[in-house]
Formats: structure tokens, sequence, C-alpha cells
């Protein structure tokens, strides 16, 4: 009989402590949840701040806008006469600049998705060109790119930090300039562009000659 009242009583002890053991359980597991929703939002806003690691600035008026005047890698020719009456959108960037290659694959969508009116033109500065010629063959990436082995186009383009990037309007003149990585794939850098694709409009009206009225 003691037997029996003595296992009587561990039973009534073991059902008593069950609901406390699931709660604890329960508890365990819902802030694990939490905790793991919480590193996901930490995790978008640090990819969102990624992106926002820039400084958007507007071309110097008093500043004039240096003429183009290259051949890219594969021979390509680029002068006003090609840039004229399109965005252009004029990156520096270099293979030992992490950023930049952060940057560079947006730009490639941003170049496959673009019309004939946007051109992505990119320079690669103080490297050899065979070095950015093997980089954008490791990476698959076609955008046209052109050297500047010595930085003598990045100091007539008043950069010094990269990537910096040059938005420039159908009118020939730069509008802005964006320095650090972008993802010009996005919707910010869309609006950016449909901005300085405006001044084609603005250029024609103030050229456009008035009839005389007879």
């Amino acid at each position: 009989m003691r037997w029996f009242a003595r296992m009587n009583a561990r039973l009534h002890t073991r059902t008593q402590a069950s609901p406390n053991i699931l709660q604890t359980k329960a508890q365990q597991v819902l802030g694990l949840f939490v905790v793991f929703v919480v590193s996901l939002l930490v995790s978008s806003v640090c990819v969102t701040r990624a992106w926002a690691q820039f400084d958007k600035t507007a071309w110097p008026t008093k500043v004039d806008t240096p003429k183009m005047d290259a051949i890219d890698l594969q021979g390509k020719a680029w002068n006003p006469a090609e840039l004229s009456g399109k965005v252009v959108v004029l990156n520096f960037w270099a293979t030992w600049c992490a950023p930049c290659k952060d940057e560079l694959p947006t730009l490639q969508t941003l170049h496959d998705i673009s019309d004939n009116q946007t051109v992505v033109l990119t320079i690669n500065v103080r490297e050899p060109a065979a070095r950015a010629a093997r980089y954008m063959q490791s990476t698959g990436m076609t955008f046209p790119v052109i050297s500047d082995a010595k930085g003598e186009l990045a100091k007539r383009w008043g950069v010094t930090v990269y990537p910096t990037t040059i938005l420039i309007a159908p009118d020939g003149q730069a509008r802005w300039r964006i320095v650090g990585d972008v993802d010009w794939s996005g919707a910010q850098a869309n609006a950016w562009l449909a901005d300085v694709r405006q001044y084609t409009s603005l250029t024609h009206t103030v050229l456009k000659p008035v009839t005389p009225k007879r």
C-alpha cells in the first residue's frame, strides 16, 4: 500500500508539472521565433543602408562639362556626336574597389534594360586595360569600358573617390555627381534618370524659334 501511495504521489506531481514544462517549451519556441524575425528585419535594414552609402550633389553650374573623346576596350569611339541626345551614366570604377564591384552588376542590369536613349559608359581607373578586360570577361559583364590607366580622365572629371557616377543630360551637360555605390537597377536610380531626361524637352523648348504672326 505504501508503495502504491508513493507511485500515485509521483504521478500526481508529474501531471502537475507537465503544463509548466509545456509552457516553458512554448516560451522558448516563441523566443526563438521572435529572435528570427528581428534578425530578418535587421538584415533588411542593413541591406537598405548598404545601398544608401552615397552622396548625390548637383554638378557645379560654373564648371564646364568635360568633352568625352575616347575609345573603349571593344574599339568603339565615344565622342559628343555619339552621345548627343542621350542620357549618359558615366561611372568611374576599379577592380581593387570593393563598393565598385558591388555596384557593377546593377549597372549591367541597367545596361541590359535601357533603350538606345540611355548609355551606361564606365571608366576603369589606374589599372592596365588588360586587367579590366579580364575582370569583365570573368564576370560576364558587357557594358562599355574605357581604360584610364594613368587616371587622366578621372582628374579631368574631378573624381577622387570610387565609385563615382556622373549623370549627363541629353543636352550634353553634366547634372549630378553621385559618390558611392548605388543600386542602378532600382526605382530610385530610375527616378534620377527620368529627371535628367527632361532636359531634352527643356532644351528644345528654349531653342525653338518663334514664328512671327502675320
